[in-house]
């Protein structure tokens, strides 16, 4: 029983406080890496929780980044700006910005600047999926208009994705007018409606979306599980990619955020997960490269 909330560390170095943009604190970010030296590695991108008011990259996902870090790969956490001092799309363009600072500097830190997935929960899984499903949007990339910000997969955790009330769920309605509106966005879903559906990752999906696997807990009280569930759907309609749905059931919502047996399942959970996704992401390169060499010298 002791062994799933043993968290060793001794295998991991972590860097922190490296600035990705010039917002000062908020404009943070932390990289894990393996204490032996790594080249390009899979990269990790953590956004943290919180309500989009609240939180900081040191206080999730670290068991999380820590294991991956001890079996070789690279993991950032970042800081970005919070509502209701900087109202939403501040987080997203900051989000955007860190997956562009990624893309340009990881190398320095051993990481695989090609390759990139991105998690988080609650309000981070929010992020980490509007983030997949709007790659390279010039609306949200004020001054990094051509950078990269796409990614390969994302692992939403109990995410939110429904701003705009468009899954027809009394809950989500409620937390539109009663939290978003007046806290998040600072405009009311009457007024702006479409900023309402430009932020919800349920009506921005495309045939173009990244790899996908979701958890979500199926008693969540926060965020009702039928947003997932729904989200899900349209993934496996739209999407030319995988996805992945694990429902945990009598899970709550934030289910991995204190030490358990079942968060230490999680974890393993989206260990196998990313690897296998690694692994057929550079097979697939492979296969390219191969293809490509053969195009070149015919017979």
């Amino acid at each position: 029983l002791v062994s799933p909330f043993r968290n060793p560390t001794t295998d991991v170095v972590v860097e922190r406080d490296i600035a990705y943009n010039d917002r000062g604190r908020r404009g943070f970010l932390d990289v894990y890496r393996p204490a032996a030296g790594a080249s390009n590695a899979p990269v990790l991108l953590q956004v943290h929780g919180g309500g989009w008011t609240i939180g900081n990259k040191d206080q999730q996902g670290l068991p999380l980044m820590k294991h991956l870090a001890a079996k070789g790969w690279v993991c950032v956490a970042i800081n970005y700006r919070l509502a209701p001092r900087d109202a939403f799309p501040a987080h997203i363009i900051d989000v955007k910005q860190a997956i562009a600072w990624i893309r340009e500097h990881i190398a320095s830190y051993g990481g695989d600047p090609t390759y990139l997935a991105i998690t988080g929960g609650s309000a981070g899984g929010h992020l980490c999926s509007l983030a997949a499903l709007t790659a390279d949007d010039p609306a949200w990339q004020p001054g990094f208009e051509d950078a990269d910000t796409s990614v390969q997969c994302a692992v939403p955790h109990y995410g939110v994705y429904d701003f705009a009330g468009a899954s027809g769920l009394r809950s989500a309605e409620l937390m539109r007018d009663r939290f978003l509106a007046p806290r998040v966005l600072k405009r009311t879903f009457r007024d702006d409606p479409a900023a309402f559906e430009a932020a919800s990752p349920l009506l921005r999906i495309t045939p173009s979306a990244p790899d996908f696997f979701v958890l979500h807990g199926s008693h969540d009280s926060l965020v009702d599980v039928r947003q997932a569930r729904q989200f899900v759907e349209r993934l496996k309609e739209t999407s030319e990619q995988s996805v992945v749905y694990a429902e945990l059931p009598g899970a709550q919502h934030a289910f991995d955020v204190f030490p358990s047996i079942r968060s230490a399942h999680v974890v393993r959970a989206i260990d196998r997960y990313l690897h296998w996704h690694w692994n057929t992401w550079r097979a697939g390169l492979d296969h390219e490269a191969e293809l490509s060499e053969e195009s070149q010298n015919p017979g």
